[in-house]
């Protein structure tokens, strides 16, 4: 950075890092479609219901090839920022938060700045970052707080000569994303991210997108466990999931990977999906979300502010409780009625795959509610100051569909191998996709590196060869041989949160006796192997082996198609990112 980020560029009063207290009055006070939950917590009903991807541009002039995400000329952006700044003056306020991307030596400065009606996204990213007492001396925080990153967050500002009358401007020359139109968490908190992604590759390290655990295994080592994986596929579930003597939670959602496996982190605390969220399965998310302390997007509250985390198909009663809120964030107005009113039904705008028709996304609640939890209320989480070296490195592929037939944990052969799969990002897509269904590839599951996404496979293979007796591996986290509904008609097998940590703590005890995949190369569980029995116990033989599913089910020819299918797309994949060809044959043969 060639000169310093001024923190408060605008000539307007500034709302100084606001308590959380403060910051909830603000909220009520000046952010549209907010609910109050039940035990006195706040719940932001959002526009957008995740990350706005096509609307996000890197701000160059150099080709667009050598970047992952859409480019804007700064001719282009010019007005678009200079209509930001005009309404920011108009408002008057700017709600400036003050705290870090990471801690210890390896903390970025970041400034967060937001426009009243953003009040709710403030606190949430507060929450998120660490103060400066985490990471300043005293004398340093005397000082003028000296940021790495800023962003600017215009929420209600719509711009109607663009798509989606919004934009996400991300200028890496001077270190600024300008967020205008957008109401979503999300783009707060990748704003900074996604500046940090190109900002450590320049200095030799990689963001992965993962969460990460310090586990205490039986001997009484401690190593770190990091977990790559997509929204929906069991991220931040697998992370506070408990595996060995002891699991410290580190981080749910992006970890920045050096040499020797050094690990350095981002965020304070967790943004958590809570589609299905229940105290059994998830204690510790569960427990912070219905938290009085919470903050919450989109989760569907009952009449009395009771959580709905299972909510699917709205009825015309709950609409009508919810008219004024759907209207504010989108829903046509004649479109609510006549659904109150009974004339249109559930059945007649929503198909077989509950995808509603265009128009009529209100009648179905989002799956992609989240809350934020600080650290602070994770009990048992790691001292962040003190993060043991990575040792395990795995991505979860979420599998569903008829030819679902990724196993339900493999171990890699070679560091090219695992940089392949890692490469490939590959899952099923879920809500947080919007309606799009069906099998998705993101590089190293981050959609967040703005550069081309070639090099995350380059750097990633760079410190691998660093990274002595690291375990890399990939886990199933979805389906075998069908989705939701097959597994109720007795068609296919869930691989179940028990399921995941027994495989997880099986892998890290190193007591699995692996074989080679006939057509992968990569290692599995050998189901028939005394050695593996109490595993098999807990894990259904076909999710370990889904070869022996097909087979036993009189799907062979399913599960061949599979493999010849995969290898084509996954070559395909990787060459055109330009992989190395080491690469390459690693994954494909």
């Amino acid at each position: 950075m060639s000169t310093p980020l001024d923190p408060r560029p605008f000539s307007v009063e500034y709302l100084e890092n606001p308590s959380q207290d403060e910051l909830r009055a603000l909220t009520l006070e000046h952010t549209p479609a907010v609910l109050k939950t039940g035990v006195g917590s706040l719940d932001k009903i959002t526009r957008n219901k995740a990350r706005q991807a096509k609307y996000t541009y890197v701000v160059t002039e150099t080709p667009s090839a050598d970047w992952s995400q859409k480019t804007i000329s700064r001719a282009e952006a010019a007005p678009l920022i200079e209509a930001q700044r005009a309404y920011i003056e108009q408002q008057g306020k700017l709600v400036a938060i003050d705290a870090y991307v990471g801690l210890g030596d390896r903390a970025y400065g970041t400034t967060w700045l937001y426009t009243p009606e953003g009040a709710n996204i403030a606190a949430m990213q507060q929450v998120l970052g660490f103060p400066r007492s985490d990471v300043e001396s005293e004398a340093q925080r005397a000082q003028a707080f000296q940021p790495t990153f800023r962003i600017v967050y215009t929420p209600d500002l719509m711009l109607p000569d663009m798509p989606g009358h919004q934009a996400i401007l991300v200028d890496l020359e001077n270190w600024t994303t300008y967020v205008i139109g957008a109401d979503y968490f999300g783009e707060s908190k990748k704003g900074a991210l996604r500046m940090l992604c190109h900002y450590v590759y320049q200095q030799g390290g990689l963001v992965l997108h993962a969460g990460a655990k310090a586990v205490t295994q039986k001997d009484g080592t401690r190593v770190t466990m990091t977990v790559m994986g997509l929204s929906g596929t069991g991220k931040t579930t697998t992370t506070f999931s408990k595996q060995g003597d002891l699991t410290e939670p580190i981080q749910d959602d992006m970890v920045v990977l050096w040499p020797e496996g050094a690990l350095s982190l981002t965020e304070n605390g967790c943004f958590a999906k809570i589609d299905g969220l229940n105290a059994k399965s998830e204690p510790v998310i569960h427990a912070g979300t219905v938290s009085p302390e919470a903050w919450l997007e989109n989760a569907f509250l009952e009449r009395g502010g009771d959580f709905d985390f299972d909510k699917g198909v709205l009825t015309p009663d709950d609409v009508s409780r919810l008219r004024e809120v759907l209207r504010l964030t989108g829903a046509d107005e004649k479109a609510l009625d006549q659904y109150i009113r009974g004339e249109v039904t559930a059945k007649d705008v929503i198909d077989d795959r509950g995808v509603p028709k265009d128009g009529w996304d209100f009648v179905v609640w989002t799956q992609n509610g989240r809350s934020i939890i600080p650290m602070s209320s994770i009990p048992g989480a790691a001292d962040l100051h003190h993060i043991p070296t990575v040792r395990s490195m795995g991505i979860l592929n979420r599998d569903e569909g008829r030819d679902a037939a990724t196993p339900g944990i493999v171990r890699f052969s070679s560091p090219e191998q695992a940089a392949g799969y890692f490469m490939l990002g590959e899952t099923s897509k879920t809500s947080a996709a919007g309606k799009e269904r069906g099998k998705t590839r993101s590089p190293f599951t981050q959609p967040f590196f703005p550069a081309r996404h070639g090099l995350q496979a380059e750097r990633f293979r760079e410190l691998a060869a660093t990274m002595q007796g690291v375990t890399m591996w990939m886990m199933n986290t979805g389906y075998v041989g069908g989705e939701k509904a097959d597994e109720k008609a007795g068609n296919a097998l869930k691989v179940k949160i028990p399921h995941s940590s027994a495989m997880l703590e099986a892998l890290l005890e190193g007591g699995i006796v692996w074989k080679k995949d006939p057509d992968f190369g990569y290692e599995i569980v050998d189901v028939d192997a005394p050695e593996n029995a109490a595993l098999v116990e807990k894990v259904p033989v076909g999710i370990l082996a889904p070869m022996r599913y097909f087979a036993e089910a009189g799907r062979q020819g399913e599960y061949e198609a599979w493999v010849v299918a995969m290898k084509a797309q996954r070559r395909s994949f990787l060459e055109d990112y330009g992989v190395d060809a080491s690469i390459v044959s690693a994954v494909c043969g």
